[in-house]
């Protein structure tokens, strides 16, 4: 995998992927997108809620939405690496089973979600869930 990072201005940076996509990250916490903690931060909730969709379609289950709610805390001193992240799911569908969200999030947490098993050995990672009737 390769990426390339350039300065737009200011804190203001451009990330372009491998795979011709971009994506704009700020330093300066006024700026005018996310910074690149809070990207972190998005990517472990994004890479666990495809683990816990793919899951639970493959369980067939009927879902019509999947949201992660994250939080963290980070050192107080530099570097400031996130020491907590929880991890929030809400999974909204229609006759959903406690037992297959269950499943997905500890499957994602446990052995899929390869930035979750990064961050980990930093940070004490915890994750809970919601069932919500469509």
């Amino acid at each position: 995998m390769k990426a390339k990072v350039s300065w737009i201005d200011g804190m203001a940076f451009v990330g372009h992927s491998e795979t011709g996509h971009k994506i704009v990250m700020d330093g300066d916490r006024e700026g005018g997108a996310p910074s690149p903690m809070e990207m972190v931060l998005m990517s472990a909730g994004t890479c666990s809620a495809i683990d816990v969709v793919s899951i639970l379609e493959k369980a067939r289950q009927n879902i019509q939405n999947v949201d992660v709610e994250l939080s963290a805390e980070r050192a107080e001193t530099v570097p400031k690496v996130f020491t907590t992240i929880h991890l929030h799911f809400v999974v909204t569908g229609t006759d959903v089973a406690e037992k297959h969200v269950e499943r997905a999030v500890n499957l994602s947490a446990d052995k899929y979600c390869s930035v979750a098993k990064m961050l980990e050995k930093a940070a004490t990672i915890t994750h809970s869930f919601e069932i919500k009737q469509a």
